[in-house]
C-alpha cells in the first residue's frame, strides 16, 4: 500500500510561482501512474495533471496547460508540480494520488491519496 504525503502549498499573489511536492513510501513508486488533482471551495475534486509511472509523459487539464509542469523523481520517490503564473481560480486544495496499470484523469479511479496541501492565490 502506498502512502502519500503533500506539501508546497502557500499564500502567493497573482502571477507568482509555486512548486509543490508529493513523498510516496510503501509501494514500488515507479509502478504507479501520478496524479494531481485539486478542488477549490464549492467545487468538486477536478484533474490537474497525470504523470506516467515512467515519467514518460504527462497531461495536463486545459486550464493549467502551459503554466503547470508535473515531474517525477523514481530514484527519490518524489512527484512535483511546478506551478507559474498562479491566478486567483487556482486556489484549491492540492492532491497527489496514484494507481497502477492504466493512467487515469477520472479521481475515482485513483486507489491511493495523500492529505491535500493548501494554494491560496491573491488577486
Amino acid at each position: 500500500q502506498v502512502q502519500l504525503a503533500e506539501s508546497g502549498g502557500a499564500l502567493v499573489q497573482s502571477g507568482g510561482s509555486l512548486r509543490l511536492s508529493c513523498a510516496a513510501s510503501g509501494g514500488p513508486f515507479n509502478n504507479y501512474h501520478m496524479g494531481w488533482f485539486r478542488r477549490a471551495p464549492g467545487k468538486e475534486r477536478e484533474f490537474v495533471a497525470v504523470i506516467r509511472a515512467s515519467g514518460g509523459r504527462t497531461d495536463y487539464a486545459d486550464s493549467v496547460k502551459g503554466r503547470f509542469t508535473a515531474s517525477r523523481d523514481n530514484a527519490k520517490n518524489m512527484l512535483y508540480l511546478q506551478m507559474n503564473a498562479l491566478k486567483p481560480e487556482d486556489t484549491a486544495v492540492y492532491y497527489c494520488a496514484a494507481k497502477r496499470w492504466l493512467p487515469s484523469t477520472t479521481p475515482a479511479d485513483y486507489n491511493y491519496w495523500g492529505q491535500g496541501t493548501q494554494v491560496t492565490v491573491s488577486s
